[in-house]
């Protein structure tokens, strides 16, 4: 076994990434702002049909990632959406006669036609859906005047975020909260959906794998996953009038999500590192900024990982493993990708990620450059040495000599320790118990109305997330319906939701149907409400304080505050 004093800084950098990102994620407060993302598209109504609805998705790097790195590894959250009154399919594709329930009683269908650039494509409106009362099948019409879909109509006044300044960023619709402390900032894109796997990328589908990745599992769920289509122009075509109003690119962002959550730890691990690098030290490199050129982008790393997994062997990641190697490795692919400009799209056959019109030349000389011992001291500096700072005080200091092996990993082990101790866990969940149980009554009072469609976006997903929060979600929209039916009465969608919260078969829920049949009895109604509300406020008591102790009852609001909170709905 080879002495402390030999060990290889790319052998130190990978211990210290293993140990640092687990595959696992905490309870953390960006967990709380997605869920309140996603309710509050949820909540929305489209602006041809108020029985519309917004069908919300999270993308990005937020639902791509399951590792938690002690760096950041995403900086907003990504919000993809579409009408249930829309709908997208191949050109020369039948017009379904069944949708899944969460399409609208009539649905417009647009036909994908391709552009002469790949993965480029115009929306043709083709057909009207609506569907028969009988057997609930859905009968077509066809236009006459067929208009093509502007990427123009990509937003509708509303769809936007209600916090943070608003502004266009391509094909998204962002709310940059950057200003307002404890936010973190949301792009909203809107798309148009297909249910089936589209022809364009037909080639993915039947290309030969030699090594069993993805498996037969993760390929079933790509491909019953569809495509999305999504409102922006190929910068080629900027210029001309008709294109760049008309053109839409297409998006496989749901198969993405479910490729990288199939990925291995490891794998993960490199992808989250040269995001970092790309990042840190080439894109801030303003030698390689010119005015009016392209840059690679995440993107192209997630590409190239993407065909990594793809092309490489289960062991060439887990064989004597080193990260910093792997890394290596792929930096000059890249370095040869951005030589030849060339950057295959991973679904779309004869699709070209890069063009002359990106500026790489010396980013790819850069690249070919990079070899184990120079990528190891960029990574102890600029990365563990990030690391270090978030750690208190004594450890930190540790990493102000790191000059030898010994006192490198000497520092290293103290940040591994810290990063795995339950103080950072137990602070972070504290910190995120604390920020859910002031967010959510403003969620639900802050210019948003609970809907049916919002409530069952908030309980599914606090249910996959925490307990504690699901129950503490419950008991304030049981007030926040209190309010309502005090102020406003009692209707079919208050009826729906309390259902959603109570379950149709218990106990409390048939003391409101009974209510009901008794022609409304509001203050009784009210009252049973809160009192349900009191109880599962102190079952969330009972929750945080079993789990945080005598901290987490400093924590709770106090269920005064909520009934106030609840006067003022």
């Amino acid at each position: 076994m080879a002495d402390e004093s030999e060990c290889r800084p790319s052998e130190i950098v990978t211990s210290f990434l293993l140990k640092t990102c687990p595959s696992h994620r905490r309870l953390r407060d960006h967990d709380i702002r997605a869920v309140e993302l996603c309710a509050e598209m949820a909540s929305k109504r489209t602006p041809d049909d108020e029985e519309g609805k917004h069908i919300p998705l999270i993308t990005g790097s937020y639902a791509e990632f399951y590792i938690e790195p002690m760096l950041p590894h995403f900086g907003d959250i990504d919000v993809m959406y579409y009408y249930n009154t829309q709908l997208a399919i191949p050109r020369g594709h039948p017009p379904p006669t069944q949708l899944p329930a969460e399409f609208q009683n009539y649905v417009e269908v647009f036909e994908i036609i391709d552009s002469h650039l790949p993965a480029y494509v115009y929306l043709l409106t083709r057909y009207l859906l609506t569907q028969r009362i009988g057997d609930n099948k859905y009968e077509y019409f066809e236009y006459e005047r067929k208009p093509y879909f502007g990427n123009d109509s990509r937003f509708s006044r509303g769809d936007g975020p209600t916090r943070g300044k608003m502004c266009y960023q391509g094909p998204a619709l962002t709310g940059d909260c950057s200003d307002i402390p404890g936010m973190m900032s949301c792009d909203y894109v809107r798309c148009v959906h297909c249910l089936v796997w589209p022809p364009q990328a037909a080639g993915w589908t039947t290309r030969h794998r030699n090594y069993g990745w993805p498996d037969s599992a993760t390929f079933d769920r790509v491909v019953s996953n569809g495509c999305d289509v999504v409102g922006v122009a190929h910068h080629q075509c900027k210029e001309d009038k008709w294109m760049r109003k008309a053109q839409h690119r297409m998006s496989f962002s749901r198969a993405e999500i479910v490729l990288m959550n199939s990925w291995m730890p490891v794998q993960q691990i490199v992808y989250h590192v040269l995001r970092v690098y790309l990042k840190t030290e080439l894109l801030s490199d303003h030698a390689n900024k010119v005015k009016g050129a392209s840059l690679p982008s995440n993107y192209h790393i997630k590409t190239l990982v993407l065909w990594a997994c793809e092309l490489k062997p289960k062991n060439w990641w887990t064989e004597n493993l080193n990260l910093v190697s792997i890394c290596v490795e792929l930096l000059n692919t890249l370095s040869v990708w951005l030589t030849d400009t060339r950057c295959p799209h991973y679904f779309v056959d004869n699709c070209n990620l890069l063009d002359k019109s990106f500026n790489v030349g010396r980013m790819a000389s850069q690249l070919k450059s990079v070899n184990d011992q120079y990528l190891s001291t960029w990574l102890v500096k600029n990365y563990i040495g990030q690391c270090a700072k978030l750690c208190p005080g004594h450890i930190s200091h540790l990493f102000d000599d790191v000059s030898t092996a010994v006192k490198l990993r000497k520092a290293v082990s103290e940040i591994v320790r810290w990063r795995l101790s339950d103080n950072f866990a137990f602070d972070d969940v504290c910190w995120t118990v604390s920020y859910a149980e002031s967010k959510i009554p403003l969620f639900l009072s802050y210019r948003h109305i609970l809907t049916v469609h919002s409530c069952i976006h908030w309980m599914n997903a606090l249910k996959k997330i925490d307990k504690r929060i699901s129950v503490y979600f419950s008991a304030v929209a049981l007030l926040h319906v209190a309010g309502r039916i005090s102020i406003h009465g009692f209707n079919d969608e208050l009826m729906d939701i309390l259902s959603l919260i109570l379950g149709r078969d218990s106990n409390v829920f048939c003391g409101v149907l009974s209510l009901c049949k008794a022609e409304l009895n509001t203050p009784e109604l009210v009252e049973l409400l809160q009192k349900f509300a009191a109880e599962l406020l102190t079952a969330h008591r009972q929750l945080v304080a079993r789990d945080l102790g005598s901290f987490g009852l400093i924590l709770t609001i106090d269920f005064e505050e909520l009934c106030a909170y609840k006067r003022g709905v």
